[in-house]
């Protein structure tokens, strides 16, 4: 929790139910990485890499994804509450029942209920 993982090269690992609430991320390259189930609340992703990565059932709460890639991402069943996706690439990313709330910030003209998405 509160780590500094700014910059890290995390491709393909196996973070499933970790707990990185708080963690700065920045730039990271977590492609393909599993993260199923993991605590990010408030984590910084900003400009991450998360494309292909497995975030289902992920605690994406207040979390900032600003600029970060989740291209063909696995968002199933993740909490986004209040989470800021702006200038996120979502493109094929898997958002079913992932659950947002009006704070939720999305890229421009993203609809996340035609995605799949719960707003709750």
């Amino acid at each position: 929790s509160g780590a500094d993982l700014s910059r890290a090269e995390l491709v393909d690992a196996v973070l499933c139910g970790a707990d990185l609430n708080g963690a700065n991320l920045f730039t990271a390259n977590l492609s393909g990485a599993d993260l199923g189930g993991a605590f990010l609340l408030g984590a910084k992703l900003e400009a991450a890499n998360l494309s292909g990565a497995n975030l289902s059932g992920a605690d994406l709460s207040f979390a900032v994804l600003k600029g970060a890639n989740l291209s063909q991402a696995n968002l199933v069943d993740a909490n986004l509450h209040k989470a800021i996706l702006t200038k996120t690439n979502l493109l094929g990313a898997k958002l079913e029942r992932a659950k947002y709330y009006k704070y939720t910030k999305w890229p421009d003209g993203f609809d996340p209920a035609a995605a799949g998405a719960i707003k709750v």
